[in-house]
């Protein structure tokens, strides 16, 4: 067993998968949400992220968004209430389900999402530079990997709480 003074050193030489992934996912929020309130985008917070990064012009059903994310279709649900109320989204029927809704972009949230894109592209664009394009797209495929094995794990645990 680790004193917590072991573990705190032990995180800041050697960190985690958490930890990691948790300082590159607030380091890219902190600039991504900084420079779009700096362009106007004032209103939006990082919570808005889960469903601004995959909005487009054709719509989607919340409980896309739901899986895209990994976020509950109830916590989805309230964030495109939010994005709705700031204007970025607007829900529409599903010509193909009169039941469900799709989520559209108005032209704010179209606007704030190009921004963003652009944003994100920089940013990634700056990484491959400063450790090289190489070393920078093994790095997305690494992680991209890690990434599809816990979507499988959470797959095969689905499947096994149903039975």
């Amino acid at each position: 067993m680790t004193t917590t003074k072991r573990r705190t050193e032990r995180q800041e030489w050697n960190p985690d998968l958490g930890v990691l992934a948790s300082r590159l996912l607030f380091s890219l929020q902190d600039e991504l949400f900084t420079r779009l309130a700096d362009a106007g985008y004032d209103d939006l917070l990082p919570r808005h992220g889960s469903v601004l990064a995959y909005l487009d012009e054709d719509g989607i059903r919340a409980t896309e968004l739901a899986r895209l994310s990994g976020r509950h279709k109830q916590i989805i649900g309230r964030i495109v209430d939010e994005l709705e109320d700031l204007g970025y989204v607007e829900r529409r029927p599903d010509p193909e389900d009169r039941r469900a809704k799709l989520i559209f972009p108005t032209e704010r949230g179209l606007d704030q999402v190009r921004l963003g894109d652009e944003i994100v592209a920089e940013i990634e664009a700056r990484h491959a530079k400063e450790i090289g394009v190489k070393s920078y797209a093994q790095f997305r495929d690494v992680l991209r990997g890690v990434v599809a094995r816990r979507t499988q794990f959470k797959d095969m645990t689905a499947t096994a709480a149903s039975k």
